[in-house]
């Protein structure tokens, strides 16, 4: 068992975890809204990169712009739907809509798209990087580094702009914050297309890794969920943490005891914390 490669793979995919889950950490810690469509936005990002590349013949950097454009529209869209329910924080409709809206978006892309497996070509997936008792590809870095710098500067911008001011008004109480000249459901809005354009290039960086599938979004949706509870309700530095550390966990118990277990064993990770810990990894 090389314990170096077991890391490097954790962080590897607890990156990508992190980056998918971000867009779900702001939406919810703002909007307080619970987006269970999230997984499908995840394969419809993996999908359209795979067609911007195959089917319009755009470099890797442009399908990955076209993906974060079209989820973005997506995101509008939705958006509009559920405008109503957001503002009257109806969270069971809320829940029941985006299920349904992911179904939607499953079975349209399943008519699009097709059913069979689909990879990305020509991608960084494919450049090896032997180390000798160790090795990755450079579609690994890219995922690690990529995540990374969105952390950063989403932290940057919710913490050290005035928007961000705006943004963690109304996440503190809306009402409040339309009080004071603030239009709470433009700021609803941009959130959740934030969310839809954050998970589209998590897919798009994520994807080469792996086969693309309609059904790809369940397991996401899952992993995310996990990440964005134990990191903590809009915690964008717990829920790095929550993504990074489920990774390794994943790694190493599917390396030590089995892979097929690794979902289940997440949950146990979580409601065990959740006991200790009822916030997550969030300070406050």
């Amino acid at each position: 068992m090389n314990i170096t490669q077991q890391i490097v793979n954790g962080l590897v995919l607890g990156s990508g975890y992190a980056c998918i889950a971000l867009g779900w950490t702001i939406l919810l810690g703002v909007a307080r809204l619970v987006n269970f469509a999230h997984g499908q936005l995840y394969m419809l990002g993996a999908f359209v990169t795979w067609f911007a590349m195959t089917k319009a013949a755009l470099p890797y950097p442009l399908a990955i712009l076209a993906a974060i454009v079209t989820l973005a529209i997506v995101g509008v869209l939705m958006q509009s739907v559920m405008m109503g329910l957001v503002m009257t924080q109806n969270l069971t409709s809320l829940m029941i809509v985006t299920l349904g809206l992911g179904y939607v978006l499953q079975g349209g892309s399943a008519l699009l798209f097709g059913g069979n497996p689909q990879t990305l070509p020509g991608t960084l997936s494919r450049a090896k990087v032997d180390l000798g008792t160790l090795w990755f590809t450079w579609q690994d870095v890219l995922v690690l580094l990529a995540t990374f710098v969105l952390y950063a500067a989403v932290w940057l911008f919710t913490k050290k702009t005035r928007f961000g001011s705006v943004i963690r008004a109304v996440a503190e109480d809306p009402k409040l914050a339309e009080l004071f000249g603030i239009n709470a459901k433009v700021v609803y809005l941009l959130v959740f297309v934030f969310e839809c354009s954050a998970v589209a290039l998590g897919a798009a960086l994520v994807a080469p890794r792996s086969p693309i599938l309609t059904s790809m979004g369940f397991n996401e949706v899952i992993m995310t969920f996990v990440v964005v509870v134990l990191g903590g309700i809009g915690s964008i530095g717990g829920a790095l943490a929550a993504g990074l550390g489920l990774g390794l966990f994943i790694a190493f118990f599917g390396a030590f005891i089995a892979q097929a277990y690794t979902t289940a064993a997440a949950f146990a990770i979580l409601l065990t914390l959740l006991v200790i810990r009822p916030a997550g990894l969030a300070t406050k």
